[in-house]
């Protein structure tokens, strides 16, 4: 990676992508679903009107196609009652036809996700979020767990640019989400990462990044990580997602960045994520057919 020389005020960012990597494990996906002799179902379950959650089922949908995994979206609108949405997920999870469950989160106004998620089997949660999994993450039993693709990815990404040993490495995160924020502090910590743990509202945010290795931002609020918060040390990576106005994807940070790296949005975490969530998949078939896993 580029560093900025002494007395140089240009300065060069590298841009961190998650195509490559994502290559990389949907090579590994494919063989591992050829040595199948059917097709894995994943179904994917809407009740909300979010852009970014729209964006992320046509990204599912469109990778299942190419790897020839059965996918269903089963959308129960803005009007779904708590207990439709409950009784959704048991229904999907008793199925052994479906081997794969995604909430789509966030829920329309007035549905409880932590109360919904309890209903998904464990071993059928591809995005890694139920209780079960995460009292797993955060036990630090993560060969027994299926993990959050998004903080997998992240983990994946900062690996890339500070090296398979993160020990004694320091992260900022900004965004406690239980879809990100939480689950990644805990995997960082079970690496042996020191974090920080920030959120939209923290104070003088400059100061509390300054010492950090890395800066992690997912709040879903576009341009909240600008430049007077980073040093060119830094490597961040953007997991926020935000739909404008004309349907324009753009994350939470401020694009090009002066800082070591960055990942991009979209082409960063987005599409190793999308690859992680399906070698859950794989893994989830596995779980459920008494198969060993690694």
């Amino acid at each position: 990676m580029e560093q900025q020389q002494d007395g140089d005020n240009s300065f060069s960012p590298s841009p961190l992508l998650g195509k490559p990597l994502a290559a990389e494990v949907t090579s590994g996906v494919r063989s591992a679903l050829a040595q199948w002799d059917f097709r894995p179902h994943l179904v994917s379950v809407l009740a909300s009107d979010d852009g970014a959650s729209r964006v992320y089922v046509d990204s599912k949908a469109r990778r299942a196609g190419r790897l020839g995994v059965e996918f269903s979206l089963r959308g129960l609108g803005t009007g779904a009652t708590q207990q439709e949405l409950e009784a959704t997920l048991r229904e999907l999870s008793a199925d052994q036809s479906v081997h794969g469950v995604v909430l789509e989160l966030p829920l329309a106004r007035g549905l409880d996700a932590d109360a919904a998620l309890v209903h998904i089997a464990p071993r059928k949660d591809v995005e890694g979020l139920t209780p079960a999994n995460l009292a797993l993450i955060a036990a630090g039993r993560e060969s027994e767990a299926l993990l959050p693709p998004t903080p997998r990815s992240v983990r994946f990404l900062l690996r890339r640019v500070l090296g398979d040993d993160l020990r004694g490495l320091r992260v900022a995160v900004i965004g406690p989400g239980r879809t990100v924020g939480r689950p990644l502090t805990f995997m960082l910590n079970n690496r042996g990462v020191t974090v920080t743990l920030c959120n939209e509202h923290t104070r003088e945010l400059a100061g509390v990044l300054a010492p950090q290795d890395a800066v992690v931002v997912a709040v879903g609020r576009a341009g909240l990580l600008r430049a007077e918060h980073v040093l060119p040390h830094h490597v961040v990576i953007d997991a926020g997602i935000n739909v404008q106005d004309g349907g324009q994807m753009v994350g939470d940070a401020v694009p090009d960045l002066p800082v070591r790296a960055q990942t991009p949005v979209p082409g960063g975490v987005g599409p190793l994520t999308g690859a992680l969530m399906y070698q859950n998949l794989v893994r989830a078939v596995k779980l459920q057919r008494g198969e060993a896993v690694e």
